[in-house]
């Protein structure tokens, strides 16, 4: 649920601290909307080709409310997406959703259309800096490509998540599929597609993020 503010509540919070009652002032905070956590990716984070409501993202709202973390997660994840298009539309929605924190799951589409992976970099890095400089914590989600893309471009496509995270000084998973792409029967864990993960697999995609995101939690 989103809120719109009136421009009268904006207003009053400009008051606050300039003599207006400390009645008012607890109502006005106790008004301000919730801890946000912001997703922006790919298909793996937009419930491509699954259930409504049992994607990893869907899951990361239950566990919250059973680790009794009050946050509102916004999932503006992309189905195809990649990181110059979410490079493009994080600013709206940074101003949109003021989030406490930003998830970045994306890479993927730009590695399955061997784009250079400087531009990969570039973007990324940038949505980073971004979000960082929005006020937000960061936790960027690693992804790595089947080895028929080539030993060289895999390694350096693998290779980036750690090394902008290192730079950035932010939270890193390695890779968002471990345990469900590298295992012996990871075909078993796709949908027909074998790029997708099924809906079995949606929760261990949460274990993978989830011991990193609920450290940027209040």
């Amino acid at each position: 649920m989103h809120r719109i503010w009136p421009l009268g509540a904006l207003l009053f919070a400009l008051w606050l601290g300039a003599g207006v009652p400390a009645q008012a002032q607890n109502s006005a905070s106790a008004a301000k909307p919730p801890n946000t956590i912001l997703v922006v990716g790919d298909s793996l984070s937009a419930e491509y080709g699954l259930k409504r409501g049992t994607g990893w993202v869907p899951l990361l709202e239950k566990k919250l409310l059973s680790e009794k973390k009050t946050a509102t997660v916004i999932n503006a994840s992309i189905s195809g997406d990649t990181t110059s298009g979410g490079r493009s539309r994080l600013p709206a929605l940074l101003a949109q959703h003021q989030p406490a924190t930003v998830v970045i799951e994306l890479g993927g589409n730009d590695a399955l259309r061997g784009l250079p992976l400087d531009m990969t970099e570039k973007n990324l890095t940038a949505m980073t800096q971004a979000a960082k400089k929005a006020g937000a914590k960061v936790l960027l989600v690693g992804m790595q490509v089947p080895p028929n893309y080539g030993a060289a471009y895999g390694n350096g496509f693998a290779g980036l998540f750690p090394k902008i995270a290192k730079a950035e000084k932010v939270a890193l998973v390695p890779f968002l599929l471990k345990g469900i792409a590298d295992v012996d029967d990871s075909v078993s864990r796709f949908q027909a597609d074998r790029i997708h993960p099924n809906e079995q697999s949606q929760a261990g995609m949460l274990a993978n993020v989830w011991p990193e995101l609920k450290k940027l939690i209040p």
